[in-house]
């Protein structure tokens, strides 16, 4: 079963929230569809779609102004949350040490973390992506538990380049391999980077590529509906 996550990022309004959800509650496919959306919206109506939180307290509760804590987005009916998203790594400081617990502090709530790990354009064209995505995995995965881990190249992220399907393929399978190794065996892995409908099907087909996450082509059911169907 493939895996679609969208990431609204801080987009998004109340009104917009139930008008995807209406569609794609009325859609059918065998894909696995999460839609991580800004703490605003997290609480509503029931629906067959998953939805998920774009980050996680490192706290339980306590004087932490501005935080959402693992219980709130349980509480909340959150199944899934992104963690180390390469915005929140540059923005907010978000180290690879503070991935791993966040990931974890997930885990122990019963919510399904999203690791995000990506190199940057300088690494890419100096060649160290792969060194740089393994130490990221390396620093970054939680011990135990069930996560997901999502491939966003930063250069690639909003910019409508997308990295060719043989680099895709490639960091994929040391994704894989350096899972394996470390002892998480069957680990969904994603992509993300600049999804359309266009390209949506040339991607979700690669070896080593168990879904997608999709940015802003997630917000309207005019952009999204299609990516899923594409892939059915």
């Amino acid at each position: 079963m493939k895996i679609l996550v969208g990431n609204w990022k801080s987009n998004g309004t109340l009104k917009e929230k139930k008008q995807l959800l209406t569609a794609l509650n009325k859609l059918k496919t065998k894909a696995k569809i999460v839609l991580c959306l800004p703490f605003t919206l997290l609480y509503g109506e029931k629906t067959k779609i998953s939805i998920g939180a774009q980050d996680i307290s490192l706290h339980p509760n306590g004087a932490y102004t501005g935080d959402i804590s693992g219980a709130m987005l349980k509480a909340a009916g959150v199944k899934y949350v992104i963690v180390g998203h390469s915005e929140r790594r540059k923005y907010h400081h978000g180290t690879n040490a503070i991935v791993k617990s966040k990931a974890t502090t997930a885990i122990q709530n019963g919510i399904i973390p999203v690791v995000c790990i990506g190199e940057s354009e300088s690494e890419h064209k100096n060649g160290k992506a792969k060194s740089v995505i393994k130490k990221m995995l390396l620093e970054s995965v939680p011990d135990n538990g069930d996560f997901i881990v999502a491939y966003e190249p930063r250069w690639a992220i909003g910019t409508n380049i997308t990295p060719t399907k043989t680099e895709i393929e490639s960091i994929h399978k040391v994704i894989f391999e350096t899972l394996h190794k470390m002892n998480h065996a069957r680990i969904p892995i994603l992509y993300g980077g600049s999804i359309n409908a266009t390209n949506a099907q040339n991607f979700i087909n690669l070896n080593y590529v168990d879904g997608l996450m999709i940015g802003r082509a997630s917000l309207k059911s005019e952009t999204f509906l299609p990516i899923i169907k594409n892939i059915n």
